[in-house]
């Protein structure tokens, strides 16, 4: 089924525990953090049922309509009709959303691709996962991903100081195992689950094994407490800061205090090898819809770069150019590795087709590597105004007006009202609180800048240029040791 944007609001009034600010949250739908996201999450499910929209944001099979964004891949033409989706989306919200449910799907698809691990100690853990895919098809929730542990002392192993830095288990009974820590997820407080998985670790340690745990969490579970950081929207007007009142998305501390996970929701557990497994594999799919909002998030940086640039002649300065080059080189770099990532897209072990990883695990590394010089290349586009223009209120008010459009207005083009629009954008795209936590989510969101670039490490094919330089140098095949070329 497809849901619409009430159904999505219905389902957040479960009696979950929500805290910001200190304070219980009763009501998230109106809650005036939370309600500018959430209203977008709606907007994403009605735009399923939209007639304008629907075939974009929608697949038919067996007469019944599913979430594009939940479809298992197994062709190319799944992945573009997924971009397609995000971009429609994008393009309607006139912003960039992450954790929107369509981009943590694909963790799920990576551990099925393991079921044969998952088989080696319960084959119950297979076709748990297997059963709670389909049910996310089939049901349509908002699904994101629990990830993140506040991990403690880093130089110690989570027995050697308190173990609830990672999520471990406590009890296991009949009706399932109790789990204890603490998990932090954006969008996990108005979401309905997430897929608990472990942290990077060493895996090889068997000490480890109460917390080799991967799971699915109800976020209305007793013992599940969302204590969430404060938002961006209402700290200043719409008008003077659109985005940060329109698409933040709310971070979440989860605390799992005691949470009972049912034996059918559990998908490994005590098993070091499926926690080795999901850790190096889990943004096998994931990473392209993330990549792809970062390439809407280039769209929207260059976007305000060139508007500014433009409405005051700069932009036929050689300089200036030189300047927006490199944004676009950055830009249309990121669209190709996303492109080439399908087009010499890979059957998996399980037989769905996931993007060429060295593609797109590279691509990933250059879209988020060079954000920040390119913010930066923006922010000198944009100018000092970004930091120095009055709030909308004085643009208004009648003694300050006359002057806002005097020196706010450069010709009958461009008029004080929108060159404050632009520069209002732009300083909270590039200069603002929202601005510096974009930045750092972006860098950090799926894992942390080392941790992609082992991902690189471990999908490049290093043997070509090893026999490339191995001819190319004459050397003897005593150089590749014993045994075979490895």
């Amino acid at each position: 089924m497809i849901r619409t944007g009430n159904d999505y609001r219905d389902s957040l009034n479960d009696g979950r525990e929500i805290w910001i600010g200190g304070e219980r949250v009763d009501d998230p739908c109106n809650h005036p953090q939370f309600k500018p996201v959430i209203d977008i999450r709606a907007r994403i499910y009605d735009m399923q049922h939209d007639p304008k929209t629907q075939d974009a944001m929608t697949y038919e099979e067996q007469g019944e309509r599913f979430a594009i964004g939940l479809r298992l891949p197994y062709e190319k033409q799944d992945w573009q009709d997924k971009r397609d989706a995000v971009d429609l989306v994008m393009n309607d919200i006139g912003g960039v959303v992450t954790r929107m449910g369509d981009e943590t799907i694909g963790e799920m698809w990576s551990l099925w691709d393991g079921k044969d691990i998952l088989n080696e100690i319960d084959p119950r853990f297979a076709t748990n996962i297997e059963r709670h895919i389909h049910q996310c098809i089939k049901d349509d929730p908002f699904h994101v991903s629990a990830n993140t542990d506040p991990k403690g002392d880093r130089s110690k192993a989570p027995q050697d100081q308190d173990p609830d830095m990672l999520v471990h288990v406590v009890k296991e009974t009949d009706a399932g195992i109790f789990i204890r820590g603490a998990k932090y997820e954006t969008a996990a407080a108005y979401s309905n689950q997430a897929f608990l998985k472990p942290t990077i670790a060493n895996w090889g340690n068997d000490k480890l094994s109460d917390y080799a745990l991967g799971c699915i969490v109800k976020m209305n579970a007793p013992g599940v407490k969302h204590i969430c950081r404060t938002g961006f929207a209402g700290r200043a007007g719409s008008n003077d800061y659109p985005l940060s009142n329109r698409v933040d998305e709310i971070d979440t501390l989860m605390i799992l205090d005691d949470v009972l996970i049912p034996w059918e929701d559990v998908l490994f557990y005590q098993h070091t090898r499926a926690a080795a497994f999901i850790r190096t594999t889990l943004h096998r799919y994931s990473a392209f819809p993330f990549v792809q909002r970062t390439l809407s998030y280039a769209d929207l940086i260059i976007g305000a770069a060139l508007w500014n640039v433009k409405q005051t002649g700069l932009d036929k300065q050689q300089a200036v150019q030189e300047k927006l080059s490199e944004l676009a080189v950055w830009r249309e770099g990121i669209d190709a590795f996303l492109t080439a990532s399908i087009a010499t897209a890979e059957k998996s072990p399980n037989g769905l087709l996931m993007p060429n990883q060295s593609m797109l695990m590279s691509g990933r590394v250059h879209a988020l590597t060079n954000l920040p010089r390119m913010m930066h290349i923006a922010r000198e586009l944009c100018g000092g105004q970004i930091c120095v223009t009055p709030d909308a209120a004085t643009f208004a008010a009648a003694d300050t007006k006359p002057w806002m459009d005097k020196f706010y207005s450069i010709n009958d083009d461009w008029l004080a009202d929108d060159r404050r629009r632009l520069l209002s954008l732009a300083r909270d795209l590039l200069n603002s609180d929202y601005a510096g936590h974009r930045l750092t989510f972006q860098l950090f969101a799926q894992s942390p800048p080392f941790a992609q670039l082992a991902a690189v490490y471990r999908n490049f094919d290093w043997q070509g240029p090893l026999e490339f330089a191995h001819k190319a140098a004459e050397l003897s095949d005593n150089v590749w040791g014993k045994g075979t070329r490895h």
